[in-house]
C-alpha cells in the first residue's frame, strides 16, 4: 500500500507518494504556485481556486499511478487564511502569511501591535488572527464570510465534501490568540478584540481523518513546520532540526511552558509541543550576496553568470578567515520589529573581499538560529538540517554542525513537509499506531 502527501507552499505545491511499509519515496511532483493576484500594496494574497486545481490535479495523479493508496496527508503555508461561506466555499482570497495588513497604522500604533496590547497574545502581521482583525476594523470581512482557515484546510476540505473545517492545533496556535494550555482559541481575547469568535473554527489535537477521498482517509491538515519536524526527525528527544529555506528555523521538542522573547511555543498534536525559533530571512540572505555577485558581474562584464553559486561554492572552499566580517542577517526585520535591518561591522582593508562577505554572511545566518535556541537552555544531542538552503550550501552544513556540537543528519525525502503529512495519514488511517511509530519511517542520507 502507498500514502499520499501534499504540500501547499507559498512558491511551489508538491506531492509525493510513499510506500507505507518502507518509506520509500516513490515519486515527488513540485508545481509552481503561480496563484499570486494584484491586491494593496501591502497585501500578499493568492488565488485559492488555482490553488485547489493544482492541488486536485496532483492527488488524481498519484492516486492513478500508485494504487491502492490507504491515506492522504496535506500540509501547507502556516498563518494565512482564507474566508469561507456556509456551503465550504471559498469567498476570498487567501491573504497569505507575508500579508503586511498587521502593519499599517492605526492611530498612533499599527493593527498587530493594537492587537497584541488589547488580547496580551503575540500578534505580529500576517498571522490569521491579526489579518482577521484588519478586516473586521475595516468592514472588510466578506459578507458571505461565516469562518475562515488555512489553504491546506481548504484542500482538505475540497477534497474531502467538508463543509466546515476541522482545524489540526499546529495551524490554530499559528493564527494568534490561541491559549496553548487548553488548546483552543482564546473566547475572551477575541471578544476584548471586537472579533466574531463563532469564525475561529473548530480545532483538534489528533492526526485524525477528515473524510475520504476516493474512500480512503483524508487526515486533517498540518502546519509545514511541524509537518517538516515529524517527516525529518526519526527520535525527536533531544533532536534540533534547522531548516533554511526563505526563511529559516529550528525547532525540537519542549516541556517548557513559556519560551524565551523572540522564541514560540507550538503545538505539535498529541499533546506534545515544540520550541521554534524562527528567522525571516533564512535562505535569502545567501541568496542576496549571490544575487549581489550577480549584479557585479554583469556590471563589469555585461552578460549573466550562469551559475554563480558554482563559482561562490568554490571559493568557500579557501575556508574561513580569523578576522572575519561580522554580519547580521536580519536582512527583513523580525517578526517582532519589521523594520530592523541588516548591518555588517568588522571591515578592514584585508578582509574585505568576496570570499569573507560569504563566510560573514553564513556565520550571521547560523548564529541568528543558534542564539534563540540558546536562551532556552535546551539540551541538544542530534542535529538533522533540511531545506534547500541548507542541503545544497555544505559550508553552512558544517557552520551548523560546529555550533551545536553535533554533526548533522540529512533526510533521504527531500520534500520534509510532504513527507511528515504522509506520516501523519498513517495515524489517522490507523496504518500506524502513533506518530513515534510512523516517524522511524525516516531515513537519512
Amino acid at each position: 500500500m502507498n500514502v499520499i502527501g501534499l504540500d501547499i507552499g507559498t512558491t511551489t505545491i508538491c506531492g509525493i507518494a510513499v510506500d507505507a511499509e518502507s518509506g520509500r519515496l516513490l515519486k515527488s511532483v513540485t508545481l509552481p504556485n503561480d496563484s499570486f493576484i494584484d491586491g494593496k500594496p501591502f497585501e500578499k494574497i493568492q488565488s485559492p481556486e488555482i490553488i485547489i486545481e493544482k492541488v486536485t490535479s496532483l492527488a488524481e495523479n498519484l492516486f492513478d499511478e500508485f494504487a491502492p493508496v490507504c491515506a492522504v496527508g496535506i500540509t501547507g503555508q502556516m498563518h494565512g487564511i482564507v474566508y469561507l461561506d456556509s456551503e465550504g466555499k471559498a469567498v476570498s482570497p487567501l491573504y497569505t502569511w507575508q500579508d503586511g495588513s498587521g502593519n499599517e497604522k492605526l492611530d498612533d500604533t499599527n493593527y498587530a501591535k493594537s492587537l497584541s496590547d488589547i488580547t496580551g497574545y503575540n500578534a505580529a502581521s500576517g498571522f490569521g488572527g491579526t489579518t482577521y482583525y484588519y478586516h473586521s476594523k475595516n468592514n472588510l470581512v466578506p459578507e458571505k464570510a461565516v469562518t475562515f482557515c488555512t489553504i491546506h484546510d481548504y484542500a482538505a476540505m475540497m477534497l474531502t465534501g467538508r463543509k466546515t473545517p476541522l482545524m489540526h492545533v499546529s495551524d490554530a496556535a499559528s493564527f494568534g490568540l490561541f491559549n496553548l494550555k487548553n488548546g483552543c482559541f482564546d473566547k475572551e481575547a477575541t471578544k476584548k478584540a471586537g472579533l466574531d469568535f463563532s469564525f475561529f473554527p473548530c480545532v483538534t489535537d489528533k492526526y485524525e481523518a477528515v473524510g475520504e477521498y476516493k474512500g480512503v482517509p483524508v487526515c486533517c491538515a498540518i502546519g509545514d513546520n511541524q509537518a517538516s519536524f515529524i517527516g525529518s526527525v526519526k527520535d525527536m528527544d533531544g533532536c534540533a532540526l534547522v531548516n533554511m529555506g526563505t526563511g529559516g528555523q529550528i525547532s525540537m521538542l519542549t516541556e517548557l511552558e513559556k519560551a524565551p522573547a523572540g522564541i514560540e511555543i507550538r503545538p505539535l498534536g498529541e499533546g506534545k509541543k515544540i520550541l521554534v525559533g524562527c528567522s525571516l530571512c533564512g535562505g535569502r540572505a545567501f541568496a542576496a550576496v549571490a544575487d549581489f555577485f550577480n549584479s557585479v558581474y554583469e556590471m563589469i562584464t555585461g552578460e549573466k553568470c550562469e551559475n554563480i553559486y558554482k563559482a561562490m561554492d568554490k571559493a568557500l572552499e579557501k575556508g574561513e578567515n580569523e578576522d572575519s566580517l561580522l554580519v547580521s542577517t536580519k536582512l527583513c526585520g523580525t517578526r517582532e520589529d519589521p523594520t530592523l535591518r541588516g548591518e555588517i561591522k568588522n571591515l578592514g582593508i584585508d578582509n574585505f573581499t568576496p570570499v569573507q562577505l560569504m563566510n560573514g554572511f553564513l556565520g550571521g545566518m547560523v548564529s541568528e538560529i543558534t542564539d534563540m535556541i540558546a536562551s532556552t537552555d535546551c539540551e541538544i544531542k542530534s542535529l538533522v538540517g533540511s531545506g534547500n538552503g541548507l542541503r545544497k550550501n555544505i559550508p553552512l552544513q558544517k557552520r551548523f554542525s560546529k555550533a551545536l556540537g553535533c554533526e548533522m543528519a540529512i533526510p533521504f525525502n527531500r520534500e520534509e513537509a510532504a513527507f511528515g503529512a504522509a506520516l501523519t495519514a498513517l495515524v489517522a488511517g490507523k496504518i500506524k499506531p502513533d506518530l513515534a511509530a510512523a516517524q522511524l519511517l525516516v531515513r537519512y542520507e
